[in-house]
């Protein structure tokens, strides 16, 4: 993995901070992305030994100029980009259903979940194709999946569900240019988002995206994963 570069978005708490800091651990240079660059500085510096492999840089993937602005500092500054890791995201929706939810609420949420996704990996993806080498690992939700799909949290159901959606389309895409593209469900995770009483923890969470961004190139693509298990649609 020397010299190969990764970009974990969100990157500055809960599981992204932990995938970021298992690829640093595996040899990455590690592009820790968030929405405050000083909050990412603080992030880093808790990383302890793996600091000097991780750089900082501001990221909203909701803002498409946001989005392009790290696309340029991310070629200028490394000239690759090996590794995806889109794990930024949103739930504001809870206690609310498809029947009366505010669209506000639902915009916002496909905004960051499905549409900043996209956008992000568009961004990256020339990077890769120019090397035959890439991983993308989109971090999805289990209540997204339409062989169990129910009632409550509909804008992140139907924002995690896209988002999976997306993963298979842009694996079929680029399976011929060595960019392999999953998804993957970490479980109820103990972070700010999934609370105090969440059932995994960010360091177990954080293995199957890690082992999915640095897949041999004979490995998966277009698959949805969970502790390293294949999970239906």
């Amino acid at each position: 993995m020397s010299g190969r570069v990764a970009v974990v978005s969100g990157g500055n708490r809960g599981l992204g901070l932990e995938i970021v800091r298992k690829l640093a651990a595996a040899g990455l240079r590690v592009v820790l992305a968030s929405r405050s660059a000083e909050r990412g500085e603080v992030a880093a510096a808790r990383l302890e030994e793996h600091r000097d492999s991780v750089t900082v840089a501001p990221l909203d993937i909701s803002d498409a100029a946001s989005v392009a602005e790290f696309a340029t500092w991310l070629r200028l500054t490394f000239g690759r980009c090996d590794v995806l890791v889109n794990n930024a995201a949103v739930a504001v929706d809870d206690g609310q259903d498809a029947e009366t939810i505010d669209m506000d609420v639902v915009r916002r949420t496909m905004e960051t979940n499905l549409l900043g996704t996209w956008q992000l990996s568009q961004a990256v993806i020339p990077a890769m194709r120019a090397r035959r080498h890439g991983r993308i690992v989109n971090i999805s939700s289990g209540v997204g999946r339409l062989s169990s799909m129910g009632a409550g949290i509909p804008a992140y159901r139907v924002s995690k569900c896209a988002v999976n959606a997306l993963t298979r389309i842009m694996a079929d895409e680029l399976r011929d240019d060595g960019i392999l593209v999953n998804a993957c469900c970490p479980g109820w995770t103990r972070t700010e988002m999934g609370g105090p009483s969440a059932t995994v923890s960010p360091e177990d969470a954080a293995v199957t995206p890690v082992w999915l961004a640095t897949l041999p190139p004979d490995g998966p693509t277009g698959q949805f994963y969970r502790d390293g298990r294949p999970l239906d649609w």
